[in-house]
């Protein structure tokens, strides 16, 4: 009986932006048993593996190879052998100089079923995000993508340079930046002229993109005086002069800025969605988790004795959450909340309840416990009932001051917030490296566990990186746990923290 094997899928990352990554390849990620990656993908791709998914780093470089390819092979046949899915994932296309035919010729002959999955090439993108159209039809209609890593002093190479210079309109080399000097002088060689613009783009499509514009004659100095190194992908030809014209991606406002996202996972993709929208780049470092409370009793009563109570009062999106949850689980639904006032704490809150067909009766203009019993104040509470459904860790002054105006409260805990799993030593190497622009916090649990997951060091890794608060009472906390709070949000809602932070960059950036 012939034993069974896995299979391999031969995935182009794409270019460096995650979400340039295709649906199939987010696909291949999120089901494979192996992944074995290479530097330059986006680490933040990984985040989609399964958890149990085993992870294996390639590293490959121009410069070097932490595997050789022999023994990225054996790897991908022996990993299938093992019945397991593999995902061998690549920058760009696997096609295209990732040496993906060979793998696959490996694959073949070893009897592994495989499939390649293309990636979008940076040879293509890079350009666009630089503002360089490869092909434009009043300058050419033709363009070809040449390998620049081919050792110039190895003899006679395989690029025909006397073809290659002048058979094509736009010239794109990848990885060719050790070898700039040479490329440039054998351009020249074979017939284009020293006044040919040509562009170089470093970390294209990443927040960390730069791009240097010059001609043939000036670029090697240019280069120089920049301090260019890889990865660059290199546009020759009359399109890269197109750039001062067409350049849309750094004129985003956070541009360049890579922010740290603390919410939950569930939570964080809206900012880190808007945050992207504007350019910058969100890292998700879910500090807190939400978890149901650990006895369910008190939540439980307050359920069976709903007809009791004058007022709901919801103070998060979890609360509405973990309640109907929990609303569902004794079999109720909306009927039972007939003739009880809500009251949500913002706007996001209100739209959670909404959802559930609700009208709700108070929304606070500031977004805050403090303004909460300020306006409950006008509806005259003293002597009735009122539940206070939300986390373990909220702040006693909501119920604390409810009480002082005479009202019975029953707080009541829907669910619990506990420390995170954040990847702490992949952020540690950002902020040591000062890869980091920014941190988001929208809560002062955020703070805490953030600092207390990064440990002694946090305050000093945080030096020169933007601390940006959702609003006044997480402001005070960071400046507790001795931070120094760059930007607070004058609307305490995520637009409000998204808009400071584009503010403030913009107005430093000016400066």
């Amino acid at each position: 009986m012939t034993a069974k094997v896995g299979k391999v899928y031969l995935v182009g990352a794409g270019p460096g932006d995650p979400k340039l990554i295709t649906l199939k390849g987010m696909e291949c990620i999120r089901k494979a048993d192996v992944i074995v990656y290479d530097r330059l993908i986006n680490q933040r791709l990984l985040n989609y593996a399964r958890p149990d998914a085993e992870l294996i780093y390639a590293g490959k470089s121009p410069e070097s190879h932490t595997l050789k390819q022999k023994e990225i092979n054996q790897v991908l046949v022996e990993k299938a052998r093992e019945n397991k899915v593999v995902v061998r994932l690549k920058g760009g296309d696997p096609f295209l100089f990732g040496r993906g035919g060979e793998e696959a010729v490996a694959l073949r002959e070893a009897g592994i079923p495989y499939e390649v999955v293309p990636g979008i090439t940076s040879a293509i993108a890079v350009p666009a995000y630089a503002g360089i159209p490869v092909t434009h039809r009043n300058y050419t209609s033709s363009f070809a993508v040449i390998t620049g890593n081919e050792d110039p002093l190895k003899g006679e190479g395989t690029i025909a340079w006397d073809k290659i210079a002048t058979g094509a309109g736009t010239l794109v080399f990848l990885m060719g930046m050790r070898n700039l000097p040479h490329i440039v002088e054998q351009l020249v060689e074979n017939g284009l002229a020293p006044d040919t613009p040509i562009a170089l783009i470093q970390w294209g499509t990443r927040p960390e993109q730069r791009t240097v514009i010059g001609t043939l004659a000036d670029i090697v100095d240019k280069s120089r005086e920049a301090g260019l190194k890889h990865p660059v992908t290199i546009v020759v030809g009359k399109v890269a002069g197109l750039r001062e014209q067409l350049a849309w991606y750094e004129d985003k406002p956070l541009f360049g800025k890579r922010i740290v996202v603390t919410r939950t996972r569930e939570q964080a993709g809206a900012l880190a969605e808007k945050i992207e929208e504007l350019g910058g780049e969100a890292w998700e470092f879910p500090v807190i988790k939400i978890v149901p409370p650990e006895d369910y009793g008190p939540l439980d009563r307050a359920i069976e004795e709903l007809e009791k109570y004058s007022w709901i009062i919801f103070t998060s999106v979890n609360g509405v959450r973990f309640f109907f949850a929990r609303l569902r689980h004794h079999r109720r639904d909306i009927r039972a909340l007939a003739g009880i006032k809500l009251c949500a704490i913002g706007p996001k809150t209100q739209e959670a309840l909404e959802q559930y067909g609700f009208i709700v009766d108070y929304v606070p203009q500031e977004y805050r416990a403090e303004a909460i019993i300020e306006g409950l104040k006008q509806y005259g509470l003293e002597g009735r009932h009122v539940l206070l459904p939300r986390a373990d860790i909220a702040r006693k002054i909501l119920p604390e001051a409810l009480q002082q105006m005479g009202v019975l409260v029953d707080e009541v805990v829907a669910y619990r917030t506990v420390k995170g799993s954040g990847d702490v030593k992949a952020l540690k190497n950002m902020l040591e490296r000062g890869t980091v622009h920014a941190v988001s916090f929208t809560s002062s649990s955020t703070v805490r566990y953030f600092m207390e997951l990064l440990g002694e060091e946090a305050a000093s890794l945080l030096k020169g990186v933007t601390v940006a608060c959702i609003g006044p009472i997480t402001a005070g906390t960071a400046r507790e746990l001795g931070l120094q709070v760059d930007v607070e949000a004058q609307e305490y809602t995520i637009d409000g923290l998204v808009e400071a932070l584009v503010e403030y960059f913009q107005g430093r950036d000016n400066a």
